[in-house]
């Protein structure tokens, strides 16, 4: 059994959700940005995963829906910013961590840079294992749906081209093109599905751990295959590989996944993003 932590909650413990409607404000490091994906309502929504810093609330957040194309400049943030922002329970998304922000609310106060700064923050939440996490999801529901596991060992990296939006995802992303709010001078643009979809394959630290194979959504996949344009899919594929593996995988550094579940599947995790600082 895992050891309670005196400065992040105890990771056999799914976090509870307040049964207030109102907004709280909240103080956070941003600590994955997935990639965009169509959405009816907001053109392209984004989800973005945080460690909470108010002293006596600490945990994971998961901020959505955001559209963060059409943020305002200071409203938009990148990853391991602080921000302060505020936010209401997400009352149609039973996962506990799981708040509705107001974005016109968001402000910076810093950014950390260095992993040597990051560590403080994100250390004392890499908690527990996927295996557990699983476990706990389907036997005492919700349980928790965000978390830190530094996997034993990451057995491969698997890339395949993407098959494009499917049909109602394509039909989310017209009506919203074809719209013009009032405050708009120039027409919306198409989200551009990936060229790629990947996934991590890795085993962590449960002892009859079989291995995990989940999908990478993190948007620096999204961002790196864009600057790839000029290569066949070999090569970009190869690339990808290099950069997601060989690289951030490197026996050289302390490997975290961020994982995440889904709202309709909460036994389908995927790696939202990695921490990776050198050992």
């Amino acid at each position: 059994m895992t050891q309670p932590s005196l400065f992040a909650p105890d990771p056999d413990q799914a976090p509870v959700k307040p049964v207030h409607p109102g907004v709280e404000q909240m103080r956070l490091l941003i600590t994955v940005k997935a990639a965009p994906n169509p959405s009816a309502t907001y053109g392209e929504t984004v989800c973005v995963a945080a460690l909470r810093l108010d002293i006596g609330k600490e945990g994971w957040v998961r901020l959505y829906p955001i559209n963060y194309r059409e943020l305002d400049q200071p409203n938009k943030f990148k990853k391991y910013d602080i921000i302060t922002l505020d936010a209401r329970p997400n009352r149609s998304d039973r996962r506990p961590e799981s708040w509705r922000p107001v974005v016109a609310t968001v402000t910076k106060q810093g950014h950390l840079p260095t992993w040597n700064r990051r560590l403080p923050y994100v250390r004392e939440h890499v908690r527990g294992t996927m295996c557990g996490l699983l476990e706990a999801v389907r036997t005492r529901p919700p349980g928790r749906s965000l978390a830190a596991i530094r996997p034993r060992e990451v057995t491969g990296f698997d890339i395949e081209p993407h098959p494009g939006w499917t049909s109602d995802e394509r039909a989310k992303i017209d009506r919203y093109v074809s719209q013009l709010d009032l405050f708009e001078s120039a027409p919306r643009t198409a989200l551009q599905a990936p060229r790629f979809k990947a996934w991590y394959r890795y085993r962590c630290h449960e002892a009859r751990c079989s291995g995990h194979r989940q999908g990478l959504l993190d948007w620096e996949l999204v961002a790196l295959q864009r600057n790839l344009t000029g290569l066949d899919d070999r090569e970009a594929m190869e690339a990808l590989r290099q950069r997601w593996l060989s690289e951030i995988c490197a026996p050289s550094n302390d490997v975290v996944f961020y994982v995440g579940n889904q709202a309709k599947r909460e036994h389908v995790f995927s790696v939202l993003g990695v921490f990776y600082p050198r050992r």
